[in-house]
């Protein structure tokens, strides 16, 4: 990564750590600083960090990611938990499961709608005044309202109890580098 490439054409973009929706010009010259869960972290020429989907991987000269594909079958709470893992934090390199973000998951019956499953999670971010809260609720949403059963996700930014280093998991750890 880290090389150098124009934007093949315009994009909409979340500014890092604000959350504010940009457009990128055709021909910004950006870097990518990370790819994971089929996003892209960039610096761009005229400043900043961005946040970047995969609907624009062509801007990016790149073939857009798929999602991972949905399990056949009846749902689980193993699903759940491995479409979260598939989102990621854009300035750190780990998901927002192992980064210690999630607080809660559950799934309730829909009243009225056999065998239709409400997802409600609870999530935190690293610090409160990360604008990115909005962008990656969305984006855990979206994940998991594609699980078979699933007819509502809903999850929620919450600031209590604070987010601490210490709720990092072995995995995210590992991958930081921390003892």
């Amino acid at each position: 990564m880290n090389e150098f490439l124009p934007l093949k054409r315009a994009v909409e973009a979340t500014q890092i750590p604000s959350g504010h929706a940009v457009t990128l010009p055709e021909g910004t010259i950006v870097s990518i600083t990370q790819a994971l869960g089929g996003v892209y972290t960039v610096h761009a020429s005229t400043g900043g960090l961005y946040r970047i989907g995969s609907q624009d991987a062509d801007a990016l000269g790149m073939e857009p990611v798929a999602q991972a594909q949905v399990a056949d079958g009846p749902f689980s709470e193993e699903l759940v938990w491995a479409a979260l893992r598939e989102v990621y934090d854009p300035e750190i390199p780990v998901n927002i499961v192992d980064l210690g973000l999630i607080y809660d998951m559950k799934a309730e019956e829909v009243a009225g709608q056999e065998g239709a499953l409400k997802v409600t999670v609870q999530m935190t971010l690293t610090a409160p005044g990360c604008g990115m809260g909005p962008s990656l609720a969305a984006d855990a949403r979206q994940r998991i309202s594609v699980l078979p059963g699933v007819a509502d996700a809903d999850v929620q930014l919450v600031w209590d109890p604070p987010w601490g280093p210490e709720r990092i998991s072995p995995e995210g750890r590992l991958k930081l580098g921390i003892d």
